[in-house]
Order: C-alpha cells, then sequence, then structure tokens
C-alpha cells in the first residue's frame, strides 16, 4: 500500500522531471485535458496510477514523446499513413495505436500489441518531455470515469494526496482528450473520437471507419481509453435532449447545459451554463468539461443537456454527453 503524499502545485518543469525520473506521479497540462504522468518505461510507476486513479487495469494508457523521432523508440513498425498523419497533426489532439516494442510494458497497453502515442501542443508539456527525456504514460489525471480536469484545480479536487505533484499550466485550449486512430491493420480505425475532428483525419485517410464503442465494465482488455458505455460522468444524473427540443426543468432542481442563443425558460433552471452563445463548436468543447463540474457543484437533480451538431467537434462532445448519460 503507498503512503500517501502531499499534493504539490508546481511550475517548476525541472522540479517535476526529477520526480517523474524518481518514480514520482505529476499531472501535468496539455492542449486537451491534465494528464496524469508516469515514466512510460517503469512498471511501478505505472502501476501507481493505475493505483491513484482507481483505474482498472484493462484500461490502457497513452504516451507522450517531446519529438517524432521518439516514436521508433516507442513502436516497431510505422506505416506510411502514420508519417502522413503525424506530418500534418502532431503536435496536436491525435493518438495513433502502433505495434508496441518489447521496452514498453504490457501494462501500459493493458496486455495488448499495440500503443497509442501523441505529442501533446502545449508548452509545459512539451518542456517536460524533452526535460524528462524519455517517453510519459498519462491518462487524464481524475479519478477513473470521472469529469476530465482542465485546470489545475480540478486535478487537487480529484487526486490530492493520491499524487506527488501537479504542474499549474491554465486552462486547456481544447479541452477534449484526443482522437485515437487504430493503425494496427491495413485500414485506420477511429477508436475514440475527441479533439481532432473526423473531417480533418478524412482529408489525410479519405474515409475512415469509427468504431462502435460501447463496451459495459469487463475484465476486456479495451482498445483505446474512453471506449466504456459509462464515463466522464459527475455525480448528477445527465440527461440529453435533441437540440431543437423545447427544454423545461424535469425536477424541482434541474440544471441546464447548453449552447448558441439563450433558451426561453432558462430563468426556471437552478443553474444554466451556456458553452459558447454563437454555438462556436470549438468554445463548447474548451468550456465543456469545466461547466460541468460547475453545475455538478451546484448540487441539482438532474443536468439537463442540449445535445450538439453531429459535425465536426459536435460528434465528440455527443460522445461525451452519451458516455457521461450512460
Amino acid at each position: 500500500m503507498q503512503t500517501p503524499v502531499t499534493t504539490r502545485l508546481i511550475r517548476d518543469v525541472l522540479d517535476a522531471s526529477g520526480r517523474l525520473k524518481s518514480g514520482q506521479l505529476v499531472a501535468f497540462p496539455t492542449e486537451t485535458v491534465y494528464g496524469l504522468g508516469a515514466s512510460a518505461l517503469n512498471t511501478q510507476a505505472i502501476a501507481r496510477i493505475f493505483e491513484a486513479k482507481q483505474r482498472p487495469r484493462f484500461d490502457p494508457l497513452i504516451v507522450h514523446i517531446a519529438d517524432v523521432r521518439q516514436l521508433s523508440d516507442v513502436v516497431c513498425e510505422i506505416p506510411a499513413v502514420a508519417h502522413q498523419l503525424a506530418r500534418r497533426f502532431w503536435p496536436g489532439p491525435l493518438t495513433l495505436v502502433l505495434p508496441k516494442r518489447d521496452r514498453i510494458p504490457d501494462l501500459v497497453t493493458s496486455g495488448l500489441p499495440g500503443v497509442g502515442v501523441r505529442i501533446p501542443d502545449h508548452p509545459l508539456a512539451l518542456r517536460l518531455l524533452k526535460a524528462v527525456e524519455c517517453p510519459i504514460a498519462a491518462p487524464s489525471a481524475n479519478p477513473f470515469g470521472g469529469v476530465s480536469p482542465t485546470e489545475a484545480q480540478h486535478v487537487l479536487q480529484g487526486l490530492s494526496g493520491r499524487i506527488d505533484a501537479v504542474i499549474d499550466g491554465g486552462s486547456c485550449g481544447i479541452g477534449l482528450e484526443s482522437t485515437v486512430v487504430s493503425l494496427m491493420r491495413q485500414e485506420p480505425v477511429v477508436l475514440r473520437l475527441g479533439g481532432l475532428p473526423l473531417e480533418s483525419i478524412e482529408e489525410v485517410t479519405g474515409p475512415i471507419q469509427v468504431a462502435v464503442s460501447d463496451s459495459k465494465l469487463s475484465d476486456k482488455a479495451q482498445p483505446a481509453p474512453g471506449m466504456l458505455s459509462r464515463h466522464y460522468a459527475p455525480e448528477t444524473l445527465i440527461v440529453t435532449v435533441d437540440s431543437d427540443t423545447v427544454i423545461t426543468p424535469t425536477h424541482p432542481r434541474s440544471a441546464l447545459l447548453t449552447w448558441g442563443p439563450t433558451v426561453a425558460g432558462c430563468e426556471r433552471f437552478t443553474a444554466v451554463e451556456n458553452l459558447s452563445n454563437t454555438g462556436d463548436l470549438a468554445r463548447c468543447a474548451a468550456n465543456f468539461f469545466a461547466a460541468i463540474r460547475r453545475l455538478d457543484a451546484a448540487s441539482p437533480d438532474v443536468i439537463i443537456a442540449r445535445k450538439f451538431p453531429d459535425q465536426g467537434l459536435g460528434r465528440a462532445l455527443n460522445d461525451r454527453l452519451k458516455r457521461a448519460s450512460g
């Protein structure tokens, strides 16, 4: 049993890199969400990630690297389409699943032959990766199944006392986890919708299959994180409604998650979060998880959430709503 630690809020990348090299856990900002990092080559440190998050070991981790030249240190096969996608979208919110090298512990991949790899597009994350001089395994820095953290304070709310330090890099710019594309077979497959829109990927790959990912909690290894039918969920029940539905409170204390022009009757809700009054999906994504946290903190009976247009980042936002209400 690990001895509880006091989580420190820091800005010093060199301090954080030293902690990672010594086997400690450090949460750090990326452009998507805050990640909980450990050396991807240290099995004991990786095991601490699962313990701190109370994460089942069938849910794999994503490995972060600082430079595309490090990719061959992590994976043993790099098809042409991987080079094309990396040139176009790295650094950025795209994870590629490729055959792993033996040096990557099976614990990282839940025993599967493929490992998810990406280069984050955040200056502090890149400085940290360069300073630590090894790949970092990092899922989102929150208790398993809960709302993802987009601010350092969110990390402390969920993991304080379970990890060693948090680098405070402010709010995450994109606010949704990376899009995960598997290149383990001849045809690419999107395993998880995320911060890189499907349409952007298809500009490189052509039409691409999106995997059906509604797995129930079981011991079966998942091809990628975020594929369970219930995930990203607050304490409060979320009920989704179509965007053109007339929205009314369903409980004495109903909260509303919306976007676009002001919804008629919103004054009847206990709490309201409008992610973007212009309906800008990038703004909606950036505000999404923080808004859910604020609504949850108001302790309503239910959160009523309007679905998003099923295009661009709206697809990933609808995926998160579906799992949060599952």
